[in-house]
């Protein structure tokens, strides 16, 4: 009886003020937290959101980092390779050509759609979801700027392209002279700040935000 009326007091209650359970599908009514503070189910005890201070401007200096390092990442060199007196500098946008000046247009593609297209839109996707916010113009953009982001979110594989990188490191340097070039730094640079993007930008806030449900999350 006591969960019969809940659920009924529950049904009474506006969409805005309620939250489902990602893990056990538990609709509550939606907790007020404050600054550094989470929210977890009560059955569960998955984190239904938490609530970063400033997550906006810390986001938004987290993506200008991330535009900065994108061109020296993609086309200063990766490593330089010098092999029976030829030398050789990569790069991954030569990477790209070279896959599709090889016959390999289609694996050509799609390295470039998901080492570099794909988080490139991403990011500017983040950039203008934030302006938006920030600004105040534009909700409704933003709004669907934000819906693309999460759809492009399984598309940017950075990690595996880094991983492919490392592995013909290890292969290349038992046959040749091999030196790291300034542009994996920044390879590594740019991935370190995307992961450090999406723990930032809190879905929460920004839906919130663009929602014009917390005005605060701006600051």
């Amino acid at each position: 009886m006591p969960e019969l009326v809940e659920q009924q007091s529950l049904a009474e209650l506006p969409l805005a003020e309620l939250i489902a359970c990602h893990e056990c599908d538990l609709l509550m009514r939606k907790p007020h937290i404050a600054d550094g503070e989470r929210a977890e189910c009560p059955r569960c005890g998955y984190e239904l959101y938490s609530h970063r201070h400033q997550v906006v401007r810390r986001s938004m200096a987290l993506v200008l980092a991330a535009l900065l390092l994108y061109v020296p990442a993609n086309f200063l060199p990766i490593m330089h390779l010098s092999l029976l007196g030829q030398r050789s500098e990569d790069t991954v946008w030569s990477g790209v050509l070279g896959l599709y000046d090889s016959g390999m247009q289609e694996v050509a593609v799609v390295v470039f759609l998901c080492s570099m297209a794909v988080p490139l839109l991403k990011l500017l996707c983040q950039l203008l979801v934030l302006l938006s916010i920030r600004l105040a113009v534009g909700r409704g953009y933003g709004l669907l700027l934000y819906r693309i982001y999460h759809h492009l979110r399984d598309w940017g594989m950075l990690e595996v392209y880094l991983m492919g990188i490392l592995v013909s490191i290890v292969k290349l340097a038992d046959i040749a002279a091999l030196t790291l070039g300034f542009g994996l730094f920044c390879f590594i640079a740019l991935l370190l700040v995307q992961v450090w993007l999406e723990v930032t930008m809190s879905p929460h806030q920004i839906w919130e935000a663009l929602s014009g449900e917390a005005a605060d999350a701006r600051h």
